[in-house]
């Protein structure tokens, strides 16, 4: 990714998924501003430069990773756009979807990409937005379940609420492609 394609992901970040409004995160806290990373990832542009930059960021974890994935929704588009930047460079790095509530019929599985990423796969969960890493620590849990090693956390916003510390207190890495202050500056 060069440095002109980041600052345009960037912008489109900051036109598209920062808000300056009053919500409540799924960590229950009340915020007076918030990121819509859908809103950047689903979009041509900004999915493909996320996976650009997702993949770069996987990059610099210790290797080799064989998929990336997450709780599903956030982490979906940002899964299938690494996974396609990857192949660009001839690189095979699966996507892979964790359900938040096993599928109810059929095999009953919790994680979607199965075939692709057998017991022992070294995996990175990809998240859109990290607060206090709760979610990126659920989807930590749930790979690892599935006979995954966890070589790390890929975000494509952290907050700068917790997260860090949270994750690596765990012996987890987390990678953010941005921070909250680099957004709003």
């Amino acid at each position: 990714m060069t440095s002109q394609e980041r600052e345009e992901l960037m912008d489109i970040v900051r036109e598209l998924s920062y808000e300056q409004r009053e919500v409540t995160l799924a960590s229950g806290r009340k915020s007076n501003f918030y990121f819509d990373g859908k809103q950047t990832t689903l979009h041509a542009r900004g999915g493909l430069l996320v996976g650009k930059a997702f993949y770069e960021e996987v990059g610099k974890l210790p290797g080799p990773i064989h998929g990336v994935g997450g709780l599903t929704l956030g982490a979906d588009p940002i899964a299938t756009a690494t996974s396609i930047a990857a192949c660009l460079k001839g690189d095979s790095v699966a996507a892979f979807i964790i359900r938040k509530e096993p599928k109810g019929h059929g095999t009953g599985q919790w994680l979607e990409g199965r075939k692709n990423l057998p017991k022992g796969s070294r995996v990175v969960i990809v998240e859109d937005v990290t607060t206090t890493g709760g979610s990126s620590m659920k989807a930590v849990e749930r790979a690892r379940e599935e006979g995954m090693e966890v070589v790390g956390i890929v975000t494509l916003v952290d907050r700068e609420e917790g997260a860090r510390e949270n994750i690596e207190g765990q012996g987890i890495a987390l990678r953010a492609v941005f921070t909250k202050s680099q957004v709003v500056g």
